[in-house]
């Protein structure tokens, strides 16, 4: 009924009105599972016996995978990696993410104990929210493409790019300070094992999108590719327009790529998915060392549409302000590239790794509202947006050992843009009067004994957002470097060492331009033209000659720069010096403590065109300590503490209005944001009861002073929920996790099929809880007003928050759950794949600044998802070939946002299915 209702919409707008005529590839570039062990009861004699356990390779800062025999003594069956850091972490190999079978990395991570992926692709650790994560890539920081974000979106990397992904729960002072819930460190291969081609692709279903409507427009002839043929071009009358009168004439309006921009079209045949991409690796042997080249080339071309339904209401009870049902439709377009080099001789290793990645979403939106605060009837908005995100990185890595003296040297460029030009908006309304528009009649439309437009006619008025569009681009540069140095004192200690720097600088501009008629300062453009659909009312004629009553009173279609809240562009910087001394110590047989401090001094500024400087200069000590008892020689118990710091993201400082394509809502900074402080808690049992077999449980526990947190609230009758940002007195949050791995062997089952296969059970579960403390104290008011005695700019924590709420992102249960059967000799895989997540906020609902009370949370509720990956390989004509087939979200699962009133009145933000999606995929190594 959703789409009826939105295509209906758009047909009577475009025909009544007047016209005038990805392979998951492990590592070394095999399709052959990695080494697994027979399962077996712990017996040494027996583990000893088989296959050893994968090698996973890890390169972050002070991390040492290398030299791990002399770490723990008596743990046998502690797996390599987990061994030979102190360190709380969690490590998917390339086979690890191979048997998921997501092309994306941020996919994988979803099946980690206590994270949760929201908005497609940024990473919550423990239900905290992506401002308290960190991402690396090979120990070095990625700069995000995103301006409402500090974090890199991880879904833009895709899995075969990847080696490994490590996760550290508990910080360790080798890691930036930002380090609230974790970090995410990626690694690339850098050295092949051997030499290999692989070549693959895949070709996927939605049952919502594939074959299905949806709406798209022409754009350039080479959208497909995720490249504008120059169709997209900002001229420089648009960028030099806030530093004249800001008014764009009709000669310029004209000049513009309008109607490949503009006009929407219905598709009732949307293409499928599909992937491609293409590795190499060469290996050299030069006398004993080695050097290895790898490639990686990939290209995906995706489409999803949603039938969305999207209300508000800006009442205690919940009664709807707007109603609007929305069909939109993203094609999205992903390319990436590696090349990395990598040079070993002895126990040293160098290697030089380019990534690039651009990102493109290219989205066509047609929204119909029945219910609608400033009109009786229809009103009908569409627009048309294309963003561009780039990431590149080039980074050089140096590991070097001299006997018990370890080096390690790294050092990065990285560069992130996005770029959203021609983001257009038109809306048009139904009256019940003829006298600017022509009848529009639809039985049946609403659903509800039909409707009836008795004038509909185009919004081109001076105030936004009626008819408008947009342009915005973003840069940021950052520039890192680090060294690491640890010695070992045989028997007594290793001591380490290390200093980091890194300096961020980013360039952000929005300028939204609202068309208007040059009489009459908002006066709409009159019969007929306000029946055009968009191209043609852009039109040479219409531009020229659109007036209030034709023939009479000449006038144009101009542009005006629309004067934005705050400010229209900014530049933002942060620059950290950071060193830290650490001593890992072995005090009795099986005990190690590592402890070690951290000094860190940042200078973050955001200079608002136009307006005054934001700067924060801070320095902080930051300790961290954990203590391992490996009381037994399979199991061991860990405690930690450490302190870390959270700051504000530059979008959140910027006085900067932004709206999120996804969301439809609107963002706005605040420039009296501090600094968060957190302090970690967290005790951990290890189980390792057999090789690559694990039973864990922790608990955890998080102070946080300062944190930062959404507030919601409305600035006109026609705008849509805004987002601001502030500081709260203080939140906590506490839980506790539980992980377990286990095989069994089918062998006795009988016969040669059952003879090399095992079960693979892999389940965890995490609780958390947390609450913020909402109390009189001062905190910076997102509407810039001085209440109940506060200083200028802010206000009571109490009329922004519900004291006791949690925070933004936290789901307080989090399941997953992967069954599988997999053959040990050869690749033969069937695994089902469960994830559960329960209710989170994901936008505070209006506060109470008005005066007029408080309005429920806006909540997501993400349910179960269940998914089913097979994976087969075989050989033909010498070449290894894995035949991949992929279920995903096959229980429907629905997206949800809502918020419930005290009468138990239900407002849907945003609700809409969630495509099954089913892949077929084919990849050949040589």
């Amino acid at each position: 009924m959703q789409r009826r209702l939105a295509y209906a919409t758009l047909l009577l707008l475009t025909s009544q009105l007047v016209s005038p005529a990805a392979l998951a590839q492990t590592a070394g570039g095999t399709t052959e599972p990695a080494p697994a062990a027979t399962p077996q009861s712990g017996d040494p004699a027996q583990d000893q016996a088989a296959p050893p356990e994968q090698d996973v390779e890890v390169s972050a800062p002070g991390v040492d995978t290398g030299d791990i025999q002399d770490i723990v003594v008596t743990g046998r069956h502690i797996p390599n990696t987990v061994r030979a850091t102190p360190q709380i972490v969690s490590v998917l190999s390339t086979e690890d993410i191979a048997r998921t079978g997501e092309g994306d990395i941020a996919g994988a991570l979803t099946r980690v104990t206590g994270l949760s992926v929201v908005g497609g692709g940024f990473v919550y650790v423990r239900g905290l929210g992506d401002r308290y994560s960190l991402a690396m890539l090979n120990g070095s920081p990625l700069p995000s493409p995103e301006p409402l974000r500090r974090s890199v979106p991880l879904d833009i990397f895709p899995t075969t790019i990847v080696g490994s992904a490590l996760v550290q729960k508990t910080y360790s002072v080798n890691y930036p300070g930002e380090f609230g819930g974790g970090v995410v460190n990626l690694t690339t291969k850098a050295i092949p094992d051997k030499d290999f081609v692989t070549i693959g692709g895949s070709i996927s279903a939605d049952d919502v999108t594939t074959s299905e409507l949806g709406y798209t427009y022409y754009g350039s002839s080479t959208d497909w590719l995720g490249f504008d043929k120059n169709t997209r071009n900002v001229p420089a009358f648009i960028r030099n327009a806030p530093d004249g009168s800001g008014l764009i004439p009709a000669s310029q309006v004209l000049q513009l790529s309008n109607a490949s921009t503009t006009l929407m079209q219905a598709n009732h045949q949307l293409p499928a998915n599909w992937s491609a991409e293409l590795s190499t690796g060469v290996n050299f042997d030069i006398g004993s060392d080695q050097l290895g080249l790898i490639t990686s080339v990939g290209y995906s071309n995706t489409w999803r549409t949603r039938s969305i339904t999207q209300q508000d209401s800006v009442t205690e009870t919940g009664a709807i302000r707007n109603d609007f049902r929305t069909l939109l439709t993203d094609n999205r377009i992903v390319g990436n590239a590696l090349i990395g080099l990598g040079y070993s001789f002895g126990d040293n290793k160098i290697r030089w790794t380019n990534v690039y990645i651009r990102d493109v979403l290219k989205q066509a939106r047609g929204s119909a509202a029945e219910v609608y605060n400033n009109a009786s009837g229809l009103r009908f908005q569409q627009n048309t947006n294309w963003f561009e995100r780039q990431l590149f990185e080039s980074q050089a890595v140096g590991e070097f050992r001299f006997g018990d003296l370890h080096l390690d040297v790294r050092g990065a460029y990285a560069n992130s843009k996005r770029d959203a030009p021609y983001e257009r908006q038109f809306d048009y309304l139904c009256t019940t009067s003829t006298a600017q528009g022509a009848p529009i009649v639809n039985d049946g439309l609403n659903g509800a004994g039909g409707f009836q437009c008795a004038g509909a006619y185009q919004v081109t008025q001076r105030f936004s957002p009626f008819a408008s569009i947009i342009f915005s681009d973003l840069n940021e540069d950052l520039w890192s470097g680090q060294a690491d140095l640890s010695y070992k004192l045989p028997n007594i200690a290793t001591l380490s060492a290390g200093y980091y720097y890194s300096d961020t600088k980013r360039f952000s501009r929005r300028l939204q331009f609202n068309y208007q008629t040059s009489a009459g300062g908002g006066t709409s453009i009159g019969y007929p033209y306000s029946l055009y659909r968009p191209d043609f009312l852009l039109s040479p004629d219409v531009v020229n000659n659109a007036c209030p009553q034709q023939g009479q009173g000449a006038c144009t279609v101009e542009l005006q720069f629309n004067t934005p809240l705050g400010a229209y562009a900014y530049d933002a910087g942060l620059r950290i010096h950071g060193g830290y001394v650490q001593a890992e110590v072995e005090p009795v047989t099986s005990v190690r403590a590592v402890g070690g401090v951290r000094y860190e001094k940042a200078d973050q500024f955001v200079t608002p065109i136009g307006t005054t400087t934001t700067g924060l200069n801070n320095d902080y000590w930051l300790p961290a300590a954990t203590l391992t008892w490996n009381f037994a020689e399979d199991m061991q118990l860990r405690g930690s503490f450490a302190k870390t710091i959270s700051r504000p993201q530059f979008r959140e400082l910027a006085p900067q209005q932004f709206r999120d394509p996804d969301s439809d809502r609107l963002f706005f900074g605040n420039p009296l944001l501090q600094d968060s402080q957190l302090d970690n808690f967290e005790a951990r049992y290890e189980w390792f009861f057999a090789r690559d077999q694990r039973f864990t449980l922790a608990g955890f526990y998080k102070k946080i002073k300062n944190p930062i947190e959404q507030v919601g609230f409305y600035t006109g009758a026609d705008d849509r929920l805004q987002t601001g940002f502030t500081n709260l007195p203080k939140a906590k949050l506490y839980g506790a996790e539980v992980e377990v791995q286990k095989y069994f062997p089918l062998d006795w089952v009988g016969g040669d099929f059952f003879a090399t296969r095992r079960a693979v059970v892999i389940a965890n579960y995490t609780y958390t809880h947390s609450s913020i403390t909402a109390d009189d104290s001062c905190v910076p008011n997102v509407l810039n007003q001085t209440i109940g005695g506060c200083s200028a700019g802010f206000g009571p924590a109490s009329l922004q928050f519900r004291d006791g709420a949690p925070l933004t992102g936290q789901s307080d249960h989090l399941v997953n759950v992967q069954l599988g059967l997999e053959d040990t000799a050869r690749l033969s895989q069937l695994t089902f794949l469960f994830n559960y997540a329960s209710d989170r906020v994901t936008n505070r609902g209006p506060s109470n600044l008005s005066g007029q009370g408080f309005q429920p949370d806006i909540i997501e509720h993400p349910g179960i998802r269940f998914d089913i990956v097979a994976r087969q390989g075989f050989e033909v004509g010498g070449g290894k070939f894995e035949l991949k087939l992929e279920g995903r979200n096959l229980l429907g699962t629905r997206f949800e946002e809502s918020q419930t009133f005290s009468n138990d009145s239900v407002v849907y933000i945003n609700r809409y299915n969630v495509g099954r999606v089913f892949t077929l995929g084919l990849s050949a190594t040589f």
